[in-house]
C-alpha cells in the first residue's frame, strides 16, 4: 500500500475535522449558551471523535471490517453509527443555535476535501489496490462537489459567487452533492466481495476496510454528508 496514500488519509481527516471543530469553537461565544454548556459541547465532540477513532482502529486492525464472510455485520457499524450520530447531532437545538453564527461559505468551503479524496483514490487505483469505477476515471464524479465548492466560495476583489446565489440554489447544490456522494458509496458497496457484488472487475474494494484507509468510510464520507446537512439546515433557518 502506498505510504503516501496512507499518510494522505490521516492528514486529510485530521485537518478537515480540525477546521470544522474550529468553526464551532469560533461560533460558540456568539451564542446564548452558558459557559458550562459551551464547555460541555466542546468536550462531548472531542470525546465522540476520539472514541470513534479508537473503535475504527480496532475494528480495522483486527480484521473484523475486512471479514466479508459476515457481511453486512462487518460494515454496518462503520456506516450506521456515524449516520445516526450525525443526524441526531445536526438536528439538535444546540447545533441550530450555533449554525446561526457560522457563515454558509465556511461550511461549503470545507467540501474542498473531496477533491483531495479523489486524488488519493486515484493513487490507490494506480497502485492496483482499488477498482477503476471508484475513481474519476471510472464512475466516481464526486470530485465535482470539491471543485464547485471552491468556485462558489473563492472571493476575488470582494466578489464571491455564493453571495449572489439565492438560498434555493444553495439547497439544490447540496442535494446534488448528496446525490454524488450516494452514487460513490453505492458503487463502493457493490464493488466489495459480497453476494451483492455488481462490479466484478479486480481488485475488489477491500482496501477501504484496512486502517488508515478505513478513515474514508468511517470519517471522510460522514464528514461529507455532515457538511451537506449543516449547509442545508443553515440555508433553511429563517432569518
Amino acid at each position: 500500500m502506498p505510504g503516501a496514500a496512507q499518510i494522505g488519509f490521516i492528514v486529510l481527516t485530521a485537518i478537515f475535522y480540525y477546521l470544522l471543530f474550529r468553526e464551532f469553537r469560533l461560533a460558540l461565544p456568539k451564542t446564548a449558551l452558558t459557559e458550562d454548556q459551551r464547555t460541555r459541547f466542546t468536550r462531548n465532540m472531542l470525546i465522540a471523535l476520539a472514541g470513534w477513532l479508537v473503535f475504527v482502529y480496532i475494528w480495522s486492525r483486527f480484521g473484523i471490517f475486512k471479514n466479508f464472510s459476515i457481511f453486512p455485520v462487518n460494515a454496518a457499524p462503520v456506516i450506521l453509527i456515524p449516520l445516526v450520530t450525525i443526524l441526531v447531532f445536526s438536528f439538535s437545538k444546540t447545533v441550530k443555535e450555533i449554525l446561526v453564527h457560522i457563515p454558509q461559505e465556511n461550511i461549503i468551503k470545507l467540501q474542498v476535501f473531496r477533491f483531495y479524496v479523489e486524488v488519493l483514490l486515484w493513487a490507490l487505483y494506480s497502485a492496483a489496490l482499488l477498482p477503476v469505477q471508484m475513481t474519476f476515471e471510472g464512475r466516481n464524479v464526486d470530485i465535482i462537489t470539491g471543485v464547485t465548492a471552491v468556485l462558489l466560495t473563492t472571493r476575488i476583489s470582494g466578489f464571491m459567487l455564493l453571495d449572489k446565489m439565492p438560498r434555493i440554489t444553495v439547497v439544490i447544490w447540496n442535494l446534488i452533492g448528496l446525490g454524488l456522494l450516494i452514487n460513490i458509496v453505492a458503487i463502493a458497496i457493490l464493488s466489495m466481495p459480497t453476494p451483492f457484488r455488481v462490479f466484478v472487475n479486480e481488485p475488489a474494494n477491500t482496501i477501504v476496510t484496512e486502517f488508515p484507509i478505513s478513515l474514508l468510510p468511517a470519517f471522510l464520507v460522514p464528514l461529507a454528508y455532515l457538511l451537506h446537512i449543516l449547509s442545508l439546515r443553515k440555508a433553511l433557518i429563517k432569518k
